[in-house]
């Protein structure tokens, strides 16, 4: 989901404050500060995004990768910022009366981060926080490990792909880890509500980006490593580099726990960083993890042999891939002490995760799946578990290629989706301002390489109902690389549109529905 946002664009938290707090007790901690204009000024509210400015607020001005907030200084003084902090020397032009914290460059989102913490009181030393990071499966082990901290009976925050949640109501996200001033208003909203842990997604763009920096983490959960958002990290060892920051500490200490994927070739560069390591897997160096299991399009079945015992899994999740998120789950429940009872009670309440293996029934005899999966291993995994779950029945995948990403993944998402589907229906995903038909030839070099059947529609919602129709009872068909968003991004616009409508809508129009099933 990570973009990297503009920095004056969708990025930014305020707190209007009763009490002020000076100026030099915010940027305290931060690296070799000085200090002009006003000497220690009162600040009412903090900004990264100058439309989010308010009188008497403290504004950085980060460069960013495509906007530089130092070019929107000056409206944020107009909207009554009061402290301006930079990398860059004051500006003669700025009128007597703001303050300039000079910044040394290169460490302004660190600094950001420090003053968010100092803001709000550090709210992340009030909780336990779990954070998750790898390539897949990130949002589903967040939210099993969510339910099983809900069944113990804490009050929690969720932070993720699909949605920020505190006890304060859930807001959309922008970015799969928010910016750290964002960040620390969420975790002051879940101590200010009694709350006693945060789980959160903590994607590699939040860790190069060092939006959780100053954060102790209880629990540090990896999935899994595989090729992803190279057009922003432009090597796979950068990116890697990326996620074991979170397991090295973040100017905080390392977690007390990491809980890492045996069967990945990355986790043994990720063990020993942390106070004590746990791994989980199918492989025989697990130390949490299943003999058997059994998978069905109702659920999962198994019992997890772990430290703490063994541990009875039933669980609406399908799939594999779904083994290893329970899996990670449980060993992050049983880091943080949770009873094995409460973590049996949490994996069987999470009925669904939004977009994830998202079955869409309407009383029709085939099976439609909407998916997230929207990079090459994701994809692999996606059609390798329907394949699992229905060896005998056809499967069609639906998928497009974002605009603006890794030109590079493309041809691998077409081999992938064409060596294992039987029919490849490709359109538009979120083009942006990519030319559509350009990347879709992109996509088509890796389905000409394995020969495969497909064929082209950039019209979505015409390419939805394609697929559909080419359904014959017995088949599954799998749309895939937007899951739970609800919107497309084209050129010149953004408009709704949401897989799982439009495909219930679809079904719906050819006569299909659950009471007529169900006669």
């Amino acid at each position: 989901m990570e973009s990297g946002p503009e920095v004056n664009s969708g990025s930014g938290a305020e707190r209007q404050n009763k009490q002020s707090s000076a100026l030099r007790e915010l940027m305290d901690g931060v690296e070799r500060v000085s200090v002009s204009g006003a000497a220690n000024p009162n600040i009412l509210s903090v900004a990264c995004d100058s439309r989010q400015v308010t009188p008497g607020a403290l504004f950085f001005a980060l460069p960013g990768q495509k906007a530089d907030g130092n070019k929107f200084v000056f409206d944020a003084i107009a909207r009554g910022a009061i402290a301006i902090a930079s990398p860059q020397p004051q500006s003669a032009e700025i009128k007597p009366g703001i303050a300039w914290v000079e910044l040394v460059p290169g460490t302004e989102r660190r600094a950001l981060a420090i003053a968010a913490a100092n803001f709000y009181g550090h709210p992340a030393n009030a909780l336990k926080l779990i954070g998750v990071t790898g390539t897949n499966g990130k949002t589903t082990t967040t939210f099993l490990i969510d339910s099983i901290l809900h069944a113990a009976g804490f009050t929690t925050g969720r932070i993720g792909t699909t949605g920020y949640e505190t006890p304060r109501g859930s807001r959309k996200a922008l970015n799969t880890t928010p910016e750290s001033l964002d960040l620390q208003q969420m975790f002051a909203e879940v101590r200010d509500a009694g709350g006693t842990h945060a789980v959160l997604e903590v994607s590699s763009h939040a860790l190069a980006m060092e939006r959780v920096w100053g954060c102790h983490f209880a629990v540090a959960v990896f999935t899994n490593l595989t090729r992803d958002h190279l057009n922003f990290h432009k090597t796979f060892e950068e990116y890697f580099a990326a996620k074991r920051r979170l397991f090295e500490g973040l100017g905080a200490g390392a977690p007390d726990v990491a809980v890492v994927n045996a069967d990945d070739p990355y986790s043994p560069r990720l063990e020993g960083l942390a106070k004590h390591t746990l791994r989980y897997g199918l492989s025989e160096t697990a130390e949490l993890t299943t003999k058997s299991f059994s998978l069905r399009f109702d659920g999962t079945q198994f019992t997890a042999q772990t430290p703490a015992g063994k541990i009875e899994v039933r669980s609406s999740l399908v799939g594999r891939i779904n083994v290893y998120n329970i899996l990670s789950a449980i060993g992050a429940a049983i880091a943080l002490e949770i009873p094995r009872a409460k973590i049996e009670q949490g994996i069987a309440n999470l009925e669904l995760v939004p977009g994830r293996f998202q079955q869409i029934d309407e009383g029709q005899p085939f099976l439609v799946v909407v998916d997230y999966a929207h990079a090459d291993d994701a994809i692999r995994n996606l059609i390798t578990t329907a394949r699992e779950l229905n060896p005998s029945g056809r499967i069609i995948t639906l998928f497009g290629a974002g605009g603006e990403r890794d030109r590079s993944t493309r041809p691998l998402m077409g081999e992938a989706a064409g060596a294992l589907s039987d029919l490849v229906i490709l359109t538009d995903d979120n083009p942006r301002k990519e030319d559509p038909l350009l990347i879709m030839n992109d996509v088509v070099v890796g389905l000409q390489k394995v020969n495969a059947k497909y064929r082209i529609e950039p019209d979505r919602e015409i390419a939805l109902e394609m697929a559909i129709d080419e359904a014959q009872p017995g088949d599954i068909v799998l749309l895939a690389g937007k899951g739970h968003e609800n919107y497309q991004i084209l050129r010149d616009r953004t408009f709704e549109f949401d897989d799982r409508e439009k495909a219930r809508a679809i079904l719906r129009r050819k006569g299909y529905s659950k009471q007529s099933a169900k006669k």
